[in-house]
């Protein structure tokens, strides 16, 4: 994912998990090749890829997309509404993500102000929850978990989830490296039975942070044939279309 603010592209290594949240078993974590390639491709985008012709992505293979929506309390993507809104007229599943800055302000403000500029959900089987972008800090390499302590971070995420929650009536999905989850939660196991976890695993290894057990969905590259960067949904099109209809 990206932090739209910074001159430079941070990139994470990281990659999704749900287990039954998506209306089906999710399936193996190590996939035969076979298996992986039929599983319907994704891309996740933000303002750096601007204009997108998503018809050629579509024709590439794309199925669904998650496009950024907010960061912190302040950024908006000022590419959102036509991103968003052409990703669905060419008939692609897609959902909105918030790139979170815990050190600037509560997760329940950063979650409202994701909630008022695209980050609702609606049961129209075209929308994916929403998702929660939670890595290492951009903007200060010695600040990897933002200056929060192991507990508060686990209470900002908690906050930023209870209220998409009481709004949209679904948990986010969390987008997350294990390495980061380790050292900035302390490997905590409190939203790995409710909330999708999207890994960023450009490895292949598909180690999981601590609470999950199944990838929902893997980011396995940062640049392809789909803008932006590359994801691979870990099961068939129809769990797709049923963790979209809730």
């Amino acid at each position: 994912m990206t932090c739209d603010r910074s001159a430079p592209r941070t990139r994470l290594a990281t990659a999704i998990a749900v287990a039954s949240l998506a209306g089906g078993t999710a399936l193996a974590e190590h996939p035969s090749q076979a298996a992986a390639d039929s599983r319907p491709l994704g891309h996740d985008v933000s303002s750096y890829q601007k204009q997108i012709d998503w018809r050629a992505a579509r024709a590439k293979g794309a199925r669904f997309v998650y496009v950024k929506a907010t960061e912190s309390d302040s950024y908006r993507n000022p590419h959102f509404s036509s991103q968003y809104s052409g990703s669905r007229a060419a008939g692609l599943l897609h959902g909105a993500y918030h790139f979170a800055v815990p050190s600037a302000s509560s997760g329940a403000r950063q979650a409202k102000y994701f909630l008022q500029h695209g980050g609702h959900w609606k049961a129209d089987g075209w929308t994916l929850p929403p998702a929660l972008d939670i890595e290492h800090n951009p903007y200060d390499t010695r600040q990897s978990c933002f200056g929060l302590g192991r507990t508060a971070m686990v209470h900002w995420i908690r906050a930023f989830s209870d209220e998409v929650r009481r709004s949209t009536g679904r948990r986010p999905v969390i987008y997350t490296t294990a390495r980061w989850w380790d050292r900035c939660t302390g490997g905590s196991r409190a939203f790995g039975a409710t909330h999708p976890l999207w890994l960023a695993d450009y490895s292949g290894a598909a180690q999981l942070p601590a609470g999950w057990s199944h990838l929902t969905i893997r980011q396995y590259a940062s640049r392809g044939p789909l803008p932006g960067d590359q994801d691979r949904w870990n099961g068939t099109l129809a769990q797709l279309r049923r963790f979209a209809d809730g």
